[in-house]
């Protein structure tokens, strides 16, 4: 299957995206294209990837976001693939407005399932659409960062950009840190 790709600089790496009828299906970071194709492959099968400018105004959106305005990705259309409840826990953190974050247990109990707050964190982890569905938004329930797929050290600078933590020239960004955040969550 064909996808267009493109790729967006930014302050935390390049950000890699593949899109394919006018939808968003993977964005991941540069250092990350090796999980991408595998995803993608699982999904779809062989993918071919070919360069595009801003597909579907993807690019541009993504660059708007990165230079503060925190709604521009808000109506990307996404692709992600996933069960029935992966896709309820993505749509779910849609909800969660930038400048805000979630624990994982008050994402279960948003989907109607207050028990699985370890299956929240699963989902959470194998979201293929990154920033658009913004699983940097989720918390530890005691305000510390817990796992990213693109690092720790992401996740705190994009936390810091949409004003949930101190911006990451303002913290402790070194490898492993855990600290309570004066995180608002929703």
């Amino acid at each position: 299957m064909d996808f267009l790709t493109d790729e967006v600089p930014s302050a935390v790496g390049l950000i890699v995206i593949a899109a394919r009828d006018e939808r968003l299906v993977s964005l991941d970071f540069g250092d990350c294209r090796g999980r991408m194709l595998a995803g993608l492959a699982a999904r779809y099968g062989p993918a071919r990837l070919k360069p595009a400018r801003d597909p579907f105004g993807v690019s541009r959106r993504i660059n708007a976001y990165l230079a503060g305005d925190l709604g521009a990705v808000d109506d990307i259309l996404v692709e992600p693939g996933g069960t029935p409840f992966q896709r309820d826990v993505w749509m779910a953190l849609r909800r969660v407005p930038a400048g805000t974050t979630v624990t994982y247990a008050q994402l279960a109990r948003t989907v109607g399932r207050p028990a699985a707050s370890r299956a929240v964190g699963a989902a959470n982890g194998r979201n293929p659409v990154s920033i658009v569905i913004p699983c940097h938004r989720m918390i530890g329930s005691d305000g510390s960062l817990t796992g990213y797929g693109g690092g720790l050290h992401r996740k705190r600078w994009l936390l810091g950009h949409e004003g949930a933590i101190p911006r990451a020239t303002d913290v402790d960004v070194s490898a492993g840190a855990r600290r309570p955040l004066d995180a608002r969550p929703v």
